[in-house]
C-alpha cells in the first residue's frame, strides 16, 4: 500500500495518472474512516456500535486501495515502461508497505471475526490489539510521507467542474474522473451492506472493558513512529 515518489512528468500516459489519482482518492477515504475508527478506541465501551460499523465499512476502500497499489506494483516489476519511468517508492516505504497491508487486513479480518464470535475468544482479541498497534504505527508513517502529496493529486482531478459535453475552447474534464468517483462510491456501498447487517452483533460487546490499547503498547507505537519519521526526515 504505497505510492511512487517521483514527480509526474508532462505527457505521462493516462493509465499511470489515473491509477495514481484513484489511489490518492481511495487513500483519502481510508484515512478519514481510519481517523473515525481510532477516535472510538478511547471510549470503546460506549462507542462499540460505531467501532463495528466503521471497521467493517473500512474493508471496502482498503480492498480497493490494495488492488490499486497492487496493480502499480505488478506493472512496475513487470517492467512496464510507463510505470518504470515513475520510479520505485522510497526504501523505507517499501519496507513498511507489507507491514501496513498485512496489519490492515489482519485488523479488519480479526475485527469481523470478533463481531461474529463475540468477546469470548481471547486469542482473537490479542491478535486484534497487536495488529491495531502495528497498523497504527505504519499508518502514521505512511500518512506522514504522503499527506502533502495526496491533496494535490485529488485537486488535479476536481479542479474542473463536471460537464455533459465540452464547450468550445474549454479544458477537457480529467479523463476517468467519473470512473474513479464511481469506484469509491461502489466500494463504500458494498461494504456498507455488511456493516449494517453486522450491527446487531455489537450488543454482546456493549460496556466491554477488556484489553485496552494503553501502556507499553502505545509507547512502542510512539517510539516506532518517531524513529521512522526521523529516518525519513534525515533522508530528505
Amino acid at each position: 500500500m504505497t505510492e511512487w515518489n517521483t514527480p509526474r512528468p508532462e505527457g505521462e500516459p493516462s493509465g499511470v495518472v489515473g491509477n495514481e489519482r484513484l489511489t490518492a482518492l481511495i487513500g483519502a477515504v481510508v484515512l478519514v474512516l481510519s481517523v473515525a475508527e481510532i477516535a472510538t478506541v478511547p471510549t470503546l465501551g460506549s462507542l462499540i456500535v460505531a467501532h463495528f460499523f466503521v471497521g467493517v465499512l473500512l474493508a471496502g476502500p482498503v480492498v480497493a486501495k490494495t488492488a490499486s497499489t497492487g496493480w502499480r506494483f505488478i506493472r512496475y516489476y513487470s517492467r512496464d515502461p510507463a510505470y518504470r519511468r515513475k520510479g520505485p517508492p522510497r526504501p523505507l516505504l517499501r519496507v513498511i508497505a507489507p507491514l501496513l497491508a498485512a496489519s490492515t487486513l489482519t485488523l479488519i479480518g480479526s475485527g469481523i471475526a470478533l463481531a461474529i464470535t463475540g468477546p469470548a475468544p481471547e486469542i482473537l482479541v490479542r491478535v486484534h490489539v497487536v495488529s491495531f498497534l502495528v497498523w497504527l504505527a505504519t499508518l502514521a508513517v505512511h500518512v506522514f510521507a504522503y499527506v502533502r502529496r495526496v491533496p494535490r493529486l485529488i485537486a488535479e482531478d476536481w479542479r474542473r467542474p463536471f460537464r455533459l459535453k465540452h464547450d468550445d475552447g474549454a479544458a477537457p474534464e480529467p479523463s476517468g474522473r467519473r470512473t474513479r468517483l464511481a469506484v469509491n462510491i461502489a466500494v463504500l456501498v458494498l461494504a456498507g451492506i455488511p456493516a449494517v447487517l453486522l450491527l446487531p452483533t455489537a450488543a454482546p460487546w456493549e460496556g466491554w472493558r477488556g484489553q485496552a490499547v494503553t501502556g507499553p503498547g502505545v509507547l512502542a507505537v510512539a517510539v516506532s513512529i518517531g524513529t521512522a519519521v526521523a529516518v525519513m526526515l534525515k533522508r530528505r
